[in-house]
């Protein structure tokens, strides 16, 4: 066997060496297979794909029930409620349709919407964060963004719970037998790695246009995290304190409910902070089915280049982002017994009640006056139109030099890696770092992709997270060891990461593409911003974990400051650092399929051309085919973060 210290050089050389002289060699021979898997060989995965769905729509039957009774029977149960939500916050409830329907109860007034997160607010963090919160939602109603925002909220209000509740269902079951475990392991790895995009294809198509198919599509993206979330927190419950609840005399039922739920309780929380920022982003990408919301005004203002509206709703997304965030942190930390809900309960319920019957003799109370409304979109307009101005060459001198100095060479490396040598690598890499199985995983994985006819896009996309990837750490890694060095620094890093995790990815668009324009670099840009906070946090969180006195014995041999970082510090951090990159890889993948917007030409634009002309069959197989990337990457990480801490520990 090769020794490591060989062959990681001797395959990048032989992998270089290849990929510069297969073009000319395939022109000289005729070989043009050897660029794109033959035509005649491919698979017709999208084709067989978009029969089954057909056929699953059209003919499938469940006994007596066809298949499409069960998507209607599922698309009622989710339109109702949303339906509810969005006459609680926007519409009211009439009585009658169209130009005769006649208003029966009004809408919850803006006040009472924002008295209402106020209140929620302060009781989980007390007057700071209700503050905060209560200045979010006034910024959404002066600034014209309140009837958006709360079709976004209506949306992600009924995806929560469900997505809550089904994660922590499936999250029991999983706990509780092993063999639900087993299988549920491999089915939210492919739904953690399957982009966005992905999603929405196949549930257009099942569904059809409208908000159900986004809220249908928000529940399952979102759900992942609850499963995982809720089976490690259960597990992680003290033994005394179950043992104490059966020296009780509790029940299996009830050791769950009174002892077990709520020992879990703060981990839960996370996961449903998760699940809430996870159905925010989602609900924001899914205006492209029909969500509308905040989402859909971002999306119009991109197509139409209208800088000032498009900053707005993207400012307006940001805001109910950090409310949303901050306030379901503040349950996940909140102690029991802290700002009692009583008054609160009294008080909103007051307010609700007098905005409701005074509102109609003076509809400010109601609906928050369009005079009052401000608008920040000609300062943007302005803004962007003095950068363009005065800093356009420079931004372009810039843009030019990443481009012909780092993404055109990386490209030109990973477009002209012929398929079957990259089979061929990816299959020794994953050998070489995690066995037999995983090598021939590799060879199936990068097989179908090949052979699916996506050989090309697939270079592109592993080009783009490459140098994405290679900036983020670059950047992030030496932020995380500042931030772990100088806790001031920490405090300030911290919170510029806690802000860039809170972002929805559609966000990072907007003024990625305004400064940059369209194609690679906009791409890469928006890339890096967001996926760079694990870059930065496993970094901190790997040098703080190390243990003082092997640092202290570094210092007593003699190291200097520099030789303790290299030789000491980042040796015994690198289990995190692997971490770390693996899930800057994972959202730099994810964020990938988002920037199709911007004009990349790589798996993500399948996807989206997929979706556009609801081609099933070719936005899952695209979408398939970014999991299998995302996937192998992880493995093989995985497999050098476990060796990484093998080597630590025996020395």
């Amino acid at each position: 066997m090769i020794p490591s210290r060989l062959f990681w050089p001797l395959l990048l050389a032989v992998t270089l060496a290849v990929s510069l002289w297969s073009g000319p060699l395939a022109k000289v021979l005729g070989w043009g297979w050897l660029g794109k898997f033959p035509k005649a060989w491919e698979l017709e995965t999208d084709k067989q794909i978009s029969a089954a769905l057909k056929w699953l729509v059209e003919d499938a039957t469940l006994g007596p029930i066809r298949f499409q009774q069960v998507t209607r029977a599922v698309s009622a149960a989710i339109e109702a409620p949303y339906q509810a939500m969005r006459a609680l916050l926007i519409e009211g409830l009439h009585s009658g349709q169209g130009q005769q329907a006649t208003e029966v109860l009004p809408s919850l007034s803006w006040l009472a919407i924002l008295a209402g997160f106020a209140a929620l607010a302060y009781h989980a963090g007390g007057a700071r964060l209700a503050l905060l919160v209560a200045g979010c939602f006034l910024y959404l109603a002066m600034f014209g963004q309140w009837h958006s925002a709360m079709i976004t909220l209506a949306s992600v209000a009924i995806a929560v719970p469900m997505g809550v509740i089904g994660g922590a269902a499936l999250g029991i079951a999983a706990w509780r037998t092993p063999l639900v475990d087993r299988l549920l392991r491999p089915m939210l790895d492919l739904m953690q790695t399957v982009p966005v995009f992905a999603y929405l294809v196949p549930i257009l198509f099942l569904f059809g246009f409208g908000p159900v198919s986004a809220l249908v599509a928000t529940i399952i993206y979102a759900m992942p995290p609850m499963v995982r979330i809720t089976t490690l927190a259960l597990r992680e419950v003290p033994p005394e304190v179950v043992e104490a609840g059966r020296m009780a005399g509790c029940t299996r039922r009830q050791l769950l409910w009174k002892v077990q739920l709520p020992s879990a309780r703060p981990a839960l929380m996370v996961g449903v902070n998760q699940v809430i920022m996870l159905s925010l982003n989602m609900v924001i990408i899914a205006s492209m089915i029909g969500a509308g919301g905040l989402g859909y005004d971002v999306l119009t203002a991109l197509r139409r280049l209208d800088i000032g509206a498009g900053v707005e709703a993207g400012v307006a997304i940001v805001v109910m982002a950090i409310a949303l965030d901050r306030l379901s942190q503040a349950f996940a930390q909140r102690v029991p017994g802290q700002h009692g809900a009583a008054r609160l309960i009294w008080l909103v319920l007051g307010i609700t009640l007098v905005t409701a019957l005074a509102g109609r003799v003076l509809p400010w109370l109601q609906t928050y006056p369009a005079p009052w409304i401000l608008s920040s979109g000609a300062l943007w307009e302005n803004a962007i139109g003095w950068i363009n101005l005065h800093l356009y060459d420079s931004i372009e001198a810039v843009k030019i030099l990443v481009l012909k100095g780092l993404l055109l060479p990386v490209k030109q490396f990973f477009t002209g890696i012929p398929w079957p040598w990259g089979i061929a690598a990816v299959t020794a890499m994953a050998w070489r770092l995690a066995g037999w199985r995983l090598g021939v995983t590799g060879a199936a994985m990068t097989g179908f992709i090949a052979a699916s006819g996506l050989w090309p896009e697939a270079m592109v996309t592993l080009y783009l997270c490459g140098v994405s990837v290679l900036i983020a750490m670059g950047i992030g890694v030496p932020l995380g060891l500042w931030a772990a060095s100088a806790p001031r620094a920490g405090r300030v890093i911290g919170a510029f990461i806690d802000t860039l995790q809170t972002l929805p990815s559609f966000v990072y668009l907007i003024p990625v593409v305004m400064l940059f324009r369209v194609g690679d670099v906009a791409a890469v840009i928006a890339v890096v911003l967001y996926a760079l906070a694990p870059a930065v946090r496993y970094a901190a969180h790997g040098m703080r974990e190390i243990d003082p006195q092997l640092v202290e014995a570094g210092i007593v041999s003699g190291c200097t400051p520099r030789q303790l970082l290299w030789k000491v510090k980042l040796p015994l951090a690198l289990p995190a650092l692997l971490l770390g990159l693996n899930q800057t890889i994972m959202l730099a993948l994810s964020m990938l399929v988002i920037t199709a917007l911007v004009g990349t030409r790589d798996l993500g634009q399948q996807v989206y051309i997929a979706l556009t002309k609801a081609n099933t069959g070719q936005g899952v197989v695209a979408g398939l085919a970014v999991a299998f990337i995302a996937i192998l990457a992880d493995r093989m990480l995985t497999a050098l973060a476990v060796d990484a801490r093998r080597k630590r520990g025996a020395a």
